[in-house]
């Protein structure tokens, strides 16, 4: 016999998640090698791997069977389920069959009752699918019976031979001839005890036996490691008894292993070849399918689409092209390159076929603009299109800005359209949701996405089960690189990290857990949705692929993911969300609140002096795309003064092209000559002054210089890209020759080949580039023109994000704009905009604040902060503490939720008093219950209608306020940072006395040199010298007038690491280098502040007026402790007597002491002496 003697009819693929182990691109390799003719596919409940399955066994020449391990649910008790009654056996867990395609219609039917597995089964449920689909949907199927987990087996391990028998008939009437009974032997007492009635049974209804072999694992040698993955998924340990756990011999075997195993029953072997021939199914790739869009009586979709294209740009030519007191005949002139690159674009797209996808997407963009969904101006290369200009898809005039049609859609090179879209990612779905309205539910669908067992994450989770030591295990983990840009695996960690190879070396338990985790990693974990794919269908979509729900969503899912869904015939559309429209929308909102003429972001000019000199300034805090330091160091350096300026950046903001920017620069300022290296191409690259930047300009060279149409240029483009030598060198040859035919010397042109080739490794696609820049200015143009509103705005989508709310609170401070601390009765669920006093009296007037918001305080909520403040609007402010008991649900608004109100002083408007109102939590939350029984019993009260009795019966308590840093300490436990002071404040005496400069103070002065300097750590990046392995680290402080960072070198940062502590206020001995505006410190010396304002102050002195107050201030004396400060207390007699007491030991003075000193009830003043 030429091929082996067995076929493996039951196999599961990495897609059967955290389950299966065996990569569909290694399986060709053991099946040639065993000479197996077939193989079957049959992952568990799902056809993910359907499609790749199919192209790479057929593509090595082997026959792919393509099947599914489907489960049966148990059925209510009739007559008619015979077997699988939950009545009269006990629940059951459903039951696996398997299902395998013969044919086409086969395929077809495997698809529907996979999607009904996961569109019908019962939330929280695994997929599932009832007896009577399986017998309705029969078509071109072979069913095997599923072994023991199957509903036979199960119904012959409970000794239901009878029920067995019937329901097996059952299948046989629906499945003649296409049934096989299924034996398997896995050395499970299981299946040994029910493998004699299988025959009979098989025997007694002539259905024929089948031999399987479940396997989960390429080779013996993968078992642990499979055990291990069994354990990752269900959350469980390698030791436990009390799991599943599958055998030894749930491995890929040889054909000779499975003609031994049932050597006494050789026609369930034969089987498998007979099955396999009866197979003859390949999933075919299938040209892309769209639905017919309705153009209405009259007109195809080419006609519909040159109509709505041609009344498009007459509208744009109108609002963008045409200037006022243009003249007839200068209006044609100016057109004309228009009208002619429409019609050009309009015979390609419909030579093509593709005018219905351009109506499609023109359409759900016009809907989303109509219904005010920010929409975006168009990323990647559509913005290219004049024709997606025209319908307003894109927002980018391409002529204006020399964008290529040929680099999104190539004559030369047939490949589907692609539009990437961003809308506003808070009402993206509601795009989503029109869609599948208008061309039906069963019609759209997102994709499926699968997550992988990437390096640490799987050394994480083997170490996990192997119940290593968790510090252990977390050590282990941080050898291997988290960087996407630096990523290794585990076995290049290994050769790459010496002391991760060493511990592997060292520890025998180490070695077992890379092992492990080694053969696991990059197998399939879990299964998601793209967070922008979606496909629509001219029919039910699981007549194309078959359908998944993701648990997250109520929309299908394709089981294929992004590549092979294309290329079973659906065509992909990306809605993506885009946070920055979200924000332009919000800060809209703020701007053209009471404005009679709205503010249109898309009618803005391009050419705002306040914009450009905001950037130049290096003052893109904010800003899409230009808020690093990277890149506001070089808009300073580069004073941008037009969009080109900012589309290049954008394109050379990146590793390879950056090296540019000096030159970029430079040419612009005109401190060094461009080198437009030819004559004929001086018009391409006079816009970046002779630096090649963009893809485009590499097609239009090749287009100007050697004749190359735009679309073989841009094939060139793609080659240079790929840099296959061959193909190279063919382009090389036709674009030498060209250039020579058009007058180009031979060399020069060899040598202009070479400058491409090199610059189209990283070269950028401009119509991104264009795209992203002009969304980057438009957020820029609201920060230089509405930085409240813009500020705002921004702030509102990073509510829960105290870390970037603090860098955008400092992005305030250098704006002048003050930051109002939240309250209760003026703050509403996100950031505001309010008109305020200017505290400069001498200019006067108002100025714009932003108003912090009531969700952005931590652990409150959205919903709780909702109600509060629908309950302000519909019934006025709230008056009092108890007011807003009263009128507030406590169950919605607890105690928790009340704690970090009153410590962000969100009631300080009502009552200002911190301390109190805190104390007084318990009590106000019982006002609020009795509040709250009274209206839902209808009840006036017992204190009748007015409230102000209750108020007097419940009071809060009479304590002092806390001092100001026990205030500071709470404020930034809800909040995040410091807001209405800063704990600096409280040093200002101390501050003054030791000489320090705040950050302000010293940008101000200007001058590089050794500093004093103060303040408070925000945060701390600790860093590991490459050259000697010693700690370093960067520090991110505030003092009252800004945030700033200090570099700590190894040699100090040695002595003083545990200083460096969030919310630690310290001393410090700087060097201050000045490049231009920024200054960097180095840190040559640091201490605590508290120590050393205690060695700098020589003493307070005290005025008491209350004799109680004594007490109280020798208790925080003792607790500061002794120190060097002297103690004087003036203690009034009576109304003309005051007597002065010098206490005879000395204290630690702190600011801290200061403040809770000055606390104290009767305490008059406190002086620094």
């Amino acid at each position: 016999m030429s091929h082996a003697d067995f076929v493996h009819l039951r196999l599961h693929t990495a897609y059967s998640l955290s389950e299966g182990a065996i990569r569909i691109k290694q399986l060709p390799k053991w099946v040639e090698a065993e000479k197996m003719p077939a193989i079957a596919m049959t992952d568990t409940n799902n056809m993910f791997g359907g499609l790749e399955f199919s192209q790479t066994m057929s593509g090595a020449g082997i026959q792919p069977i393509i099947g599914c391990q489907i489960a049966i649910t148990a059925q209510p008790n009739d007559d008619e389920n015979a077997g699988l009654s939950v009545k009269n056996i006990g629940p059951t867990a459903p039951q696996p069959i398997v299902l395998l395609a013969q044919n086409d219609p086969g395929y077809r039917n495997l698809m529907k009752l996979v999607s009904n597995a996961f569109l019908t089964s019962p939330d929280g449920e695994d997929p599932q699918i009832s007896i009577e689909d399986v017998l309705d949907h029969n078509e071109g199927l072979i069913l095997l019976t599923g072994g023991h987990l199957g509903p036979i087996g199960q119904l012959l391990l409970q000794g239901h031979k009878e029920k067995a028998e019937s329901l097996l008939s059952r299948i046989k009437s629906a499945y003649p001839d296409r049934v096989y009974v299924e034996l398997q032997r896995h050395n499970l007492p299981e299946q040994d005890q029910i493998e004699d009635d299988f025959v009979d049974l098989a025997y007694g209804l002539n259905i024929p036996l089948v031999a399987t072999n479940e396997a989960f694992y390429p080779n013996k040698d993968m078992y642990s490691a499979h055990d291990a993955l069994v354990c990752i998924a269900a959350g469980s340990y390698v030791d436990q008894t009390d799991r599943r756990k599958l055998t030894p011999e749930h491995y890929l075997k040889t054909a000779a292993e499975m003609r031994e195993l049932f050597k006494d029953i050789p026609e369930a072997c034969d089987n498998t070849l007979t099955i396999a021939k009866r197979c003859a199914i390949k999933v075919e790739n299938i040209p892309p399918i769209l639905p017919p869009f309705d153009c209405g009586e009259g007109r195809n979709e080419e006609d519909e689409l040159r109509k709505m294209s041609e009344d498009g740009l007459k509208q744009r030519l109108i609002d963008g092209v045409y200037t006022e007191g243009m003249t007839p005949e200068e209006r044609d002139e100016v057109s004309k390159p228009y009208w002619e690159r429409l019609e050009y674009e309009l015979g390609i797209i419909n030579q093509m076929g593709f005018p219905g996808y351009f109506l499609i997407v023109a359409d759900f963009i016009q809907w989303g603009k109509e219904q005010d969904i920010p929409v975006g101006p168009g990323r990647g290369s559509g913005a290219g299109s004049l024709v997606a200009y025209a319908l307003t898809i894109t927002d980018l005039d391409p002529l204006r800005y020399a964008l290529l049609f040929e680099r999104f859609l190539n004559p030369e090179r047939v490949s589907m359209p692609d539009f990437d879209i961003d809308f506003c990612q808070d009402r993206r779905e509601e795009v989503i949701k029109y869609v599948q309205d208008k061309y039906g539910y069963d019609h759209v669908a997102q994709i499926i996405t699968f997550g992988k067992l990437q390096a640490r994450a799987v050394l994480r989770d083997t170490g996990r089960v192997l119940q290593m030591p968790f510090g252990q295990v977390d050590r282990l983990c941080k050898y291997v690189p988290n960087d996407p840009g630096k990523a290794l695996s585990v076995e290049e960690a290994l050769e790459q990290i010496p002391e991760f190879k060493q511990e592997v070396r060292d520890d025998e338990t180490v070695e077992r857990m890379v092992g492990i985790a080694k053969q696991l990693e990059g197998l399939y974990r879990h299964a998601s949705t793209h967070a922008a794919g979606v496909v629509i269908g001219d029919r039910p979509l699981d007549k194309l692929v078959p359908l998944y729900r993701d648990p997250k969503s109520d929309m299908p899912v394709t089981q294929f993911n992004m590549k092979f869904v294309e290329q079973a015939g659906l065509v992909k559309f990306d809605f993506l969300g885009l946070k920055t429209l979200t924000v332009i929308s919000t800060a809209l909102k703020f701007i053209n609140k009471g404005r009679e003429t709205p503010l249109d972001i898309t009618k803005i000019p391009l050419d705002d002096k306040r914009t450009y000199e905001m950037l130049g300034r290096g003052e893109g805090g904010g800003v899409f795309q230009l808020e690093s330091e990277g890149m506001r160091g070089v808009l300073r350096s580069m004073k941008p003064n037009r969009l080109e300026d900012l589309i290049a950046v954008v394109a050379l903001y990146r590793p390879g092209p950056m090296d540019n920017i000096p030159s970029y620069i430079e040419r612009k300022h005109g401190r060094e000559e461009p080198d437009y290296l030819y004559p004929t191409i001086e018009p391409i690259l006079k816009e970046t002054y002779g630096i090649m930047i963009y893809q485009e300009q590499v097609m239009q060279i090749a287009q100007v210089m050697a004749g190359y149409s735009l679309g073989g240029a841009d094939l060139l483009r793609r080659a240079m890209g790929k840099k296959i030598a061959e193909e190279m060198e063919k382009q090389r040859a036709m674009f030498v020759e060209g250039s020579v035919e058009r007058g180009v010397p031979k060399q020069k042109a060899s040598d202009i080949f070479d400058i491409m080739a090199k610059f189209a490794s990283y070269g950028f696609n401009k119509s991104h580039a264009a795209a992203y820049a002009y969304v980057a200015y438009q957020t820029a143009y609201l920060k230089a023109n509405y930085p409240a509103e813009f500020m705002a705005g921004i702030m509102s989508l990073d509510l829960n994000n105290t870390d970037k709310l603090n860098m955008f609170r400092q992005e305030l401070d250098k704006l002048k704009i003050p930051l109002l601390q939240p309250d209760i009765n003026k703050s509403n669920v996100i950031f505001g905009v309010e008109e305020i006093p200017n505290p400069n009296e001498e200019v006067g007037g108002t100025i714009k604040a932003v108003r912090y918001a009531l969700s952005a305080i931590r652990n409150v909520g959205d919903a709780a902060m909702e109600s509060v403040v629908a309950e302000r609007v519909v019934n006025g402010p709230f008056k009092d503490p108890f007011d807003f008991a009263n009128r507030v649900d406590s169950k919605g608004v607890n105690k928790r939720i009340l704690e970090n109100l009153v410590r962000s002083g969100a009631f300080d408007g009502i009552n200002s008093n911190r301390r109190q109102v805190f104390d007084g939590i318990e009590t106000l939350i019982k006002h609020s219950n009795l509040a709250a029984e009274e209206r839902s019993s209808d009840q006036i009260g017992m204190f009748g209608a007015d409230d102000s009795a209750m108020k007097k019966a419940a009071q809060l308590p009479n304590v002092p306020d806390w001092p100001l840093m026990d205030r500071l300490r709470e404020e930034a436990s809800a909040i995040g940072f410091y807001l209405s002071a800063h704990p600096l404040d409280a040093y200002k005496t101390t501050l003054k006395r030791l000489g320090v400069k705040s950050h302000v103070e010293v940008l101000q002065n200007g001058i590089s040199g050794p500093v004093k300097i103060a303040g408070t750590v925000i945060s701390k990046r600790e860093m590991i010298s490459k050259k000697n392995g010693s700690r370093f680290g960067f520090i991110q402080l505030s003092d009252s007038s800004a945030a700033f960072e200090v570099a700590v070198w190894a040699e100090t940062y040695s002595v003083s690491r545990d200083i460096w502590e969030t919310g630690q206020s310290v001393f410090m001995m700087a060097a201050a280098q000045f490049e231009e505006d920024n200054v960097k410190y180095s840190v040559n010396a640091v201490e605590l502040l508290d120590i050393k304002a205690a060695k700098s102050t020589a003493g307070l002195k005290l005025y008491i007026e209350d004799q109680s107050a004594v007490g109280l201030v020798k208790e925080l004396l003792d607790r500061e402790g002794k120190g060097r400060g002297n103690v004087t207390i003036m203690a009034r007699i009576d109304a003309t007597t005051e007597a002065e007491i010098q206490l005879k030991d000395r204290y630690n003075i702190t600011p801290g002491l200061l403040q809770a000193v000055k606390a104290v009830p009767g305490i008059a003043d406190v002086q620094e002496i």
